[in-house]
Parts: C-alpha cells; sequence; structure tokens
C-alpha cells in the first residue's frame, strides 16, 4: 500500500530574524511520536518557510501551501468530519487538528482535546 504523504516545516527555520518552529507542525511530530502506526502510514517531506513550496505546490497548487499539509494516497481511507478537501485529483488535509481527528478515525487513536 502507498503512504501518504505528510509536509512540515523543518524544526528550528530561520525568519523574523531569528531560530523559530511551527507550532502545528510541532503538534504532529508529537502525535507521530505517541503512535507509531501513524509514524508508519506517512513519507515525511520537510519544507521551507520560505514561499512558493515547490513539492506541495506542484501537487496541490500556490493556494495550498501549508505547513502541515497530509496528501493522502489514493489507498487511504476517506472519514467525514475529518477536514478532508480535493484539489487536482489529490486529497488532503492542511491542519494538525483535523489530522488528528483523520487519525482518530483511522486507527483508533484519541481525538484531539476540544474537537
Amino acid at each position: 500500500m502507498a503512504r501518504d504523504t505528510l509536509f512540515l516545516l523543518a524544526p528550528g527555520f530561520y525568519d523574523n530574524e531569528r531560530r523559530e518552529y511551527c507550532p502545528e507542525c510541532a503538534e504532529m511530530w508529537g502525535l507521530l511520536s505517541y503512535f507509531s502506526a501513524i509514524k508508519e502510514s506517512v513519507e515525511i517531506i520537510y519544507q521551507s518557510i520560505a514561499k512558493p513550496r515547490a513539492d506541495i505546490v506542484t501537487l496541490l497548487g500556490e493556494k495550498n501551501q501549508n505547513c502541515p499539509t497530509l496528501v493522502l494516497s489514493q489507498d487511504s481511507p476517506v472519514y467525514e468530519n475529518c477536514g478532508i478537501m480535493q484539489k487536482n485529483g489529490h486529497r488532503f488535509i492542511n491542519n494538525a487538528r483535523d489530522m488528528g481527528k483523520y487519525y482518530a478515525a483511522r486507527f483508533g487513536t484519541p481525538y484531539p482535546r476540544g474537537s
């Protein structure tokens, strides 16, 4: 089975004249560290803070280059109320909380608090 692709900003990037990290990307790393089945289901591709983020733009277009973004493989199941969108023939989720809900439905992990 093909794996999903998870686009994340690399930790410790330089922006705003200092080193920073993306809180949503860090949330995804936390989820991956809690639940190994999720980590095994994705290919992680790091993106630069600078735009355009060519890897994502190639798949989803210029308006959909947020990180984190999860691009589902053709074999991956679809669940309702998980924020799944579609562009250029690809299904994707572009925020950490919806990814958490997707993984809860898919792998039986806990749901994100407040979702």
